[in-house]
């Protein structure tokens, strides 16, 4: 028989694992003294939730003892304790996990001993000391001999690593004068302590992140019984029970969890952040929770020496221009503390080799505390001083002081900008670099985004686009007039008058009454759009196609055309420009014009460069580009959009069809309601009324609007409350959800608050940005908006007001009505309320 070295690796590792007294692999016992942990065999809890073994983080040669959960399903494993996080070893196959002498000891390959619980045990037990993984992830020490109890003599939550789990202390002992720290692992490969670490402070009574165990950069001000004063989320809520426990013998903050099917971990990342997450098992990912701090380049040093912090970049460090990674592996594992060094070295000593010095802007900020060292010089005087120390890598001069610095002052350059007019960043800084670098860079900074591929080009993309609608700021119309029946424009284009003399169209100049915005002539739109040619085409709405074009003096526009085949006509048109003209709000978009000539009706827009808000979150690229607080600022847009409309505008307004797809997006990404060709006028102070003609979009309509003809205010708030939620989960409402036994996403998102499960609801595209307080706000206040009852639900003065409220002060919300399509297209031809002789129902569609 031929026998394979595989098959040989496998008898001799089968033949080892029974050579020895050992745990079998898997076991949920105790490992008692007699026992051995192992190459694979691994110790799990009672209730199978975590799991104790050795481990490799990612592609590291390494192994590592360590807890990780059990039943999260993630890879690699997430892993929240490590025993021997300094002394890796690199045979878990010879290494061994067991007690000796009342400790639990971890030996080698040379069976030397590289870590220990290090107590001293008394009485010293002999066969008493046993280990046990307890459910909460607790890894516990106890000697259960007669003449002793089983409370522990040592345990893994007073020895935390990176993760703080509920149940655990993280605190202050007052008579042992011990602090426990939980300090970042070094990258996300290797669970060496890294630079960045939260511990107590015991004077103030709060928490503190520090850098190097030295320099604090963040504070979770003083606990006042209730809340920390700087960390409003970390407070008494639904889900999770913080508590700080002060009295002579410790003071410490613990938390745990209402719902004990939940799972939760407080984690010190290697970003320098310190992280609150919740785990979603449907969709397999772990939910931040909350953040702090939480703009990342306020962390101290985030991106080390030589390297540029910037929020709004994807990886948010990068090396100045002349400059590389120290460490590209360490980079690549978002461990960015090394920070950067030159391309080129050169040779200070030698004076003939001459570096060049790339140039730029700091903020006073950056550099203020090595101010009180700088001396009186001049530029020239300045410059030779630093030539001439080898020590120094970058100097600046203000107020005619000279300020010189080394590398490790260089190790926190919260932002480095180069600029003409640097604004309010007013100390110029000059870095040595390689002359001969610098003449092979022309930027003298490196913006270069390092974002995966597709991710990139869409997002770029869509900055690029956003460009169209500055030359529309750089026009301003003039007016127009009334000439025999027609209009003459005038506008402003740089400097040139521009004007129209066009054709009222089948338009009389009774209709024109009351129209506040200019009639424009159809050939000249047969131009500005290139004759309606593809290549402008922006999309398809309920109204028609709509069009890109240029106009002379006014610059970029949308030009909506009304289909033949649309459910809309004349008088939805006319509807359309008569509102629309006299709404005035940063949040609606604006009309700039309209036309008509025989049977063709045009609207003319501001053109949106990013068209609309559905574009982006249905889209699983672009939807990336939406982090939280953007998604969070288009809510509130159009939620003040709305309250406008309702109680704000000159006439009370209900729109009848908000949805995502009518939601524009402008070059900054603000949202403007638009599509206002069903909107109608509610007279005085009422704010409801009834229809024989109901119309809007299926999955939109509110079930009292949809069933019997009655619409008020509350049945935008209903459809308001329904894009809040898609909002959130990047999930149409009309989406198909049979797997959550759920046919819309109104009752998959109430079955999720039901099941005490809500932030399962979230995008998956929003696990890394999104703020949980704040998106479990806005999912109460989309619950509220959609009760089956209106006047349960809220108005949009209250809507703003509770998208702002703590989430202890809103109402629970009451089960919504599932309108199915069901329902509608069963809809009797007779209602009790009122007579439906028709029903418009618009699928929904983007553009």
């Amino acid at each position: 028989m031929i026998v394979k070295a595989s098959d040989h690796f496998f008898f001799f590792f089968f033949l080892y694992l029974f050579s020895i007294p050992s745990l079998s692999s898997g076991a949920n016992n105790p490992l008692a003294v007699n026992q051995v942990l192992s190459g694979f065999q691994t110790l799990i809890s009672d209730a199978g939730n975590f799991e104790m073994g050795f481990f490799k983080p990612g592609q590291s040669p390494n192994f590592y003892i360590g807890i990780w959960y059990k039943n999260v399903r993630t890879t690699p494993e997430t892993v929240v304790w490590v025993a021997n996080r300094e002394t890796p070893i690199s045979d878990a196959l010879s290494a061994k996990l067991q007690i000796v002498n009342g400790n639990l000891v971890l030996l080698n390959e040379s069976n030397t001993q590289i870590w220990s619980t290090n107590i001293t045990p008394t009485p010293t037990p002999t066969t008493s000391a046993s280990v046990v993984l307890l459910d909460d992830g607790n890894l516990v020490l106890r000697y259960n001999s007669s003449s002793s109890s089983i409370t522990p003599v040592w345990q893994s939550f007073d020895h935390p690593t990176d993760t703080f789990l509920p149940g655990g202390k993280l605190g202050y002992n007052k008579r042992t004068n011990t602090k426990q720290i939980i300090t970042s692992w070094k990258s996300t490969e290797d669970p060496a302590m890294g630079p960045f670490s939260l511990e107590v402070d015991q004077d103030e009574k709060q928490y503190v992140i520090k850098w190097n165990r030295s320099v604090e950069y963040w504070a979770s001000g003083s606990w006042n019984g209730r809340i920390f004063s700087s960390l409003p989320e970390m407070r008494l809520n639904y889900i999770y029970n913080f508590s700080y426990v002060d009295n002579e013998n410790e003071s410490y903050f613990t938390y745990s969890l209402y719902n004990d099917s939940l799972i939760s971990r407080f984690v010190m990342d290697v970003t320098g952040q310190i992280r609150q997450l919740s785990y979603l098992e449907t969709s397999a990912q772990w939910n931040m929770f909350w953040s702090q701090p939480r703009v990342v380049c306020e962390i101290y040093a985030v991106c080390g020496a030589f390297g540029s912090c910037r929020q709004t970049e994807f990886p948010f460090c990068n090396c100045l221009s002349g400059f590389k990674p120290r460490s590209e592996r360490d980079w690549n594992q978002s461990d960015f503390s090394g920070g950067c060094v030159r391309k080129i070295e050169f040779n200070c000593s030698v004076k003939d080799e001459k570096p060049g010095f790339l140039v730029g802007y700091l903020p006073v900020k950056s550099v203020s505390k090595f101010l009180e060292t700088a001396t009186p010089k001049d530029e020239a005087a300045c410059q030779r001083s630093c030539l001439d120390d080898c020590s120094c890598e970058a100097y600046g001069v203000i107020d005619n002081k000279c300020l010189l610095l080394n590398t490790e002052s260089l190790n926190n350059i919260s932002s480095f900008f180069l600029s003409v007019d640097p604004n309010n960043l007013t100390f110029p800084l000059k870095i040595k670099v390689s002359a001969s670098d610098l003449s092979n860079n022309t930027a003298k900074i490196n913006t270069k985004v390092l974002v995966g591929g597709i991710v990139s080009g869409f997002c770029g993309l869509v900055f690029l686009c956003s460009i169209g609608i500055i030359f529309y700021r750089r026009t301003k119309r003039k007016g127009s007039r009334d000439i025999g029946g027609n209009f003459e424009l005038e506008f402003q284009d740089n400097g040139r008058n521009v004007r129209y003399l066009v054709d009222p169209g089948i338009l009389s100049a009774e209709e024109r009454k009351g129209i506040d915005v200019p009639f424009i002539e159809f050939k000249t739109i047969l131009s500005a759009t290139d004759n309606f040619s593809l290549a402008n085409k922006l999309g398809q709405g309920g109204f028609g196609p709509v069009y890109k074009g240029m106009l002379p003096g006014i610059g970029e526009v949308a030009v909506k055309r009304l289909a033949s085949q649309s459910g809309q006509g004349l008088k939805e048109f006319k509807n359309e420009v008569v509102l629309i003209g006299k709404l005035q709000h940063r949040n609606l978009v604006k009309l700039l014009g309209y036309s008509m000539k025989d049977h063709e009706m045009i609207l003319l827009y501001e053109y949106m460069p990013n068209k609309s808000l559905d574009r982006f979150i249905f889209d699983r690229t672009l939807s990336v580009c939406l982090d939280w607080d953007l998604r969070f600022d288009i809510i509130m847009g159009i939620a003040r959009g709305l309250l406008y409309l309702h109680q704000d505008s000159r006439l009370r307004i209900i729109h009848r069809d908000l949805k995502a797809s009518n939601v524009l997006l402008d070059e900054d990404m603000n949202p403007k309601i638009s599509d206002f060709g069903l909107a109608k006028i509610v007279k005085g102070r009422e704010t409801e009324d009834n229809t024989t003609r109901v119309v809007g979009t299926y999955g939109y309509m509110s079930p009292e609007y949809a069933l019997d003809g009655l619409f008020s205010v509350k049945s935008d708030v209903f459809s308001f409350g329904v894009v809040l939620l898609e909002i959130i989960s990047g999930k149409r409402n009309t989406g198909y959800y049979h797997n959550q036994q759920a046919f819309s996403l109104i009752s998959y998102a109430w079955g999720l608050w039901k099941a005490k499960r809500p932030l399962e609801l979230v995008d998956l595209a929003l696990v890394e940005s999104c703020n949980s307080i704040e998106v479990l706000r806005c999912m109460i206040v989309g619950l509220l908006c959609i009760q089956e009852d209106p006047g349960d639900r809220p108005t949009m003065v209250n809507v703003v007001l509770m998208l702002g409220m703590d989430i202890e002060s809103l109402p629970d919300p009451r089960e919504p009505t599932f309108v199915s399509k069901k329902s509608i297209d069963r809809l009797p031809s007779s209602s009790s309320k009122s007579e439906i002789n028709q029903l418009t129902i618009t699928q929904e569609e983007g553009r």
